[in-house]
Parts: C-alpha cells; sequence; structure tokens
C-alpha cells in the first residue's frame, strides 16, 4: 500500500520458510514485530523499529505495556525491560541517551544487592501469567540480571549500576550447582557479553558440563522421553541446543556436538507450522498472549536458523 512504509517484499510468491513466515507477521503480529521482521530480512529501517519499540516506554526509563506478553498492565517491569534491549542490541541502538535513562530505571528497581527482581511489586492488580508469582519483597535473580548485565556490557555502556550487578552475576554463576533451563540462558547471556572473556570461557566450560549431566537440553529430538522437563514447566516444555546457543559465536556453542546442533536445527527448522509460524511451549494462559508470543517466537527462530547458515529463502 502506497505510503505505508513497509519495505517491499521480495519472496511474497514463494513458498519458502521465509516467505510463510512472512505472511503469518503480516498477518498476526504487533507493529514491532512486523517491524522487526522488515528490519531483520527485508531491508527495513532500524529506525523504524526503534520508533515502534519507543511505544512501550515508561518516564522512569523502563518499558511496560505488555512489552513482554505475559506481564500485562502498563507498569515498567525489569523483565520488559531486558526484552527492550534485546531488540535494541538487534538493530544497533542500544547506546546513548536510552542506554543512560534504562540504567536509572535499573537503579530504581534492584534490590538491595544491587541486582534485579524478576518482578517488580508494581505488577499487583494487572493480569499476569497464573505461573509467575508477585511478592512484596522480591530476591535478586540472575533470570533476569543476567540477559540486561550481559546485553549492556557487550554494548560498551559503563554505568554504576552495572558495577554491582555484574558481580552478583558471576556469584550466580561460578556458585550454580544446579539449574533450569531459563535461568541457563540467562548466564549465557551474561557470559556471552561480559568483558572478562578468560573468566566466561572458564565458566561457560563449567556450566556446558552442569547442562549435560542435569539433561537440561534435549540432545536427540527423536528421543524427547530421555531428557526430563524441568519441575513447573509445561508438558513438553523442552529446550535445544539451538536454544542456548542462538548464534555459532556464542560460548554455548562448545557445548554441542556439530551432529547435536545440527539435530537441533534441523527439529527448529520442522516446527513451523502451516500458517507460517512457530509455537510457543510454555503454558498458554489467555489467547491474546498467545497471539502475540508467536510472531516473536518466529522472528527469533528465523534469525537462529539464518545465524548458523541454515536456508530460510
Amino acid at each position: 500500500m502506497a505510503g505505508s512504509g513497509a519495505p517491499p517484499s521480495t519472496v511474497r510468491t514463494a513458498r519458502t520458510p521465509l516467505a510463510r513466515a512472512e505472511h503469518f507477521v503480516w498477518l498476526t503480529a504487533r507493529v514491532l514485530e512486523q517491524r522487526r521482521f522488515a528490519y531483520h530480512f527485508l531491508g527495513g529501517a532500524a529506525d523504524a523499529v526503534e520508533t515502534s519499540l519507543a511505544a512501550y516506554e515508561n518516564d522512569d526509563g523502563g518499558y511496560g505495556h505488555a512489552l513482554e506478553p505475559d506481564l500485562r498492565g502498563p507498569v515498567s517491569q525489569p523483565l520488559h525491560t531486558a526484552h527492550a534491549l534485546r531488540v535494541l542490541d538487534s538493530v544497533g541502538r542500544l547506546s546513548g541517551r536510552r542506554a543512560e535513562r534504562v540504567c536509572r530505571y535499573l537503579t530504581g528497581v534492584s534490590a538491595q544487592d544491587g541486582a534485579l527482581p524478576a518482578l517488580h511489586p508494581s505488577l499487583r492488580g494487572y493480569p499476569s501469567a497464573p505461573f509467575i508469582q508477585v511478592v512484596d519483597d522480591p530476591p535478586s535473580e540472575l533470570l533476569a540480571t543476567g540477559p540486561v548485565v550481559g546485553l549492556l556490557h557487550r554494548n560498551q555502556v559503563w554505568h554504576a549500576w552495572l558495577f554491582r550487578a555484574t558481580d552478583f552475576c558471576w556469584a550466580a554463576v561460578e556458585g550454580m550447582e544446579k539449574s533450569h533451563p531459563y535461568e541457563i540462558e540467562a548466564a549465557i547471556a551474561f557470559l556471552d557479553g561480559v568483558p572478562d572473556r578468560v573468566r566466561a570461557e572458564a565458566a561457560a566450560d563449567r556450566l556446558g558440563r552442569l547442562v549435560r549431566e542435569q539433561r537440561l537440553a534435549v540432545l536427540d529430538p527423536d528421543r524427547l522421553d530421555d531428557f526430563p522437563v524441568a519441575p513447573g514447566y509445561a508438558p513438553g516444555e523442552h529446550h535445544f541446543p539451538h536454544d542456548y546457543a542462538r548464534v555459532p559465536e556464542s560460548l554455548a556453542r562448545r557445548w554441542f556436538t556439530d551432529a547435536e546442533m545440527a539435530r537441533s536445527l534441523d527439529h527448529l527448522a520442522a516446527e513451523q507450522r502451516e500458517d507460517g509460524g512457530w509455537p510457543i511451549h510454555w503454558r498458554e494462559w489467555a489467547p491474546g498472549t498467545a497471539l502475540e508470543w508467536r510472531p516473536i517466537v518466529t522472528v527469533e527462530a528465523l534469525r537462529t536458523l539464518r545465524a548458523h547458515g541454515r536456508s530460510i529463502d
């Protein structure tokens, strides 16, 4: 449509994975995911992504308004803000005054040890997933802090908030004896961005052994029953090598053989549904949230496949 600002599709008549996903995104996605798809796969502009993301930003420098679809309501939350930082990083816009505003928000919502809780109690009263618990004095969690610290370091953002938060992440990762997949993802997000690469490689090596010993990654998709789902997760909520090593440069890529990674990517590619989108595997608790999540998961699946050299177009 003239004047829409969207770049023209180059794959509209094909039935490639990318073409099918494009149809799904234009049909179902929020404006933010449409802009992200256009940026990553159709030559769209980073400005458009940044403008769409700004609709979720609050005056306190954090992000809310169900940016992370399982948390509803307008209030800023650490998990929303982590999601925003991933988006900004993906388009090369995590810097400058925007990063400073985010760090001021992070300082204000941190626990006494300087790190982030997964949920700030301001969420109370707004709809949220039933598996999310809101408490008055939430503890710091690697789940929320690790990805934020890793992304800020990766983009060479320096702020006083980072010092104590980085120390928290090192202690959590190096002291880890038992874990679950989402916490492992947070740990590797921290290790992939932190400046001390020698220490990060040593910590990642230890973490990889833990992942294999505790069977936290499905190494053979044809033998799912051999890999138990973590306690509290939904039935079938397995994690695979590609969930940890979303790009070949990730330290998590060293945890898996070439054959294991190939099987994982084969499984990811095969999960594309007839409508062109990828499924979510965690609990669906409301129709709207499931609809919002699937385009997010679809964009990330395509990015992961392409990063590992798989043809999507």
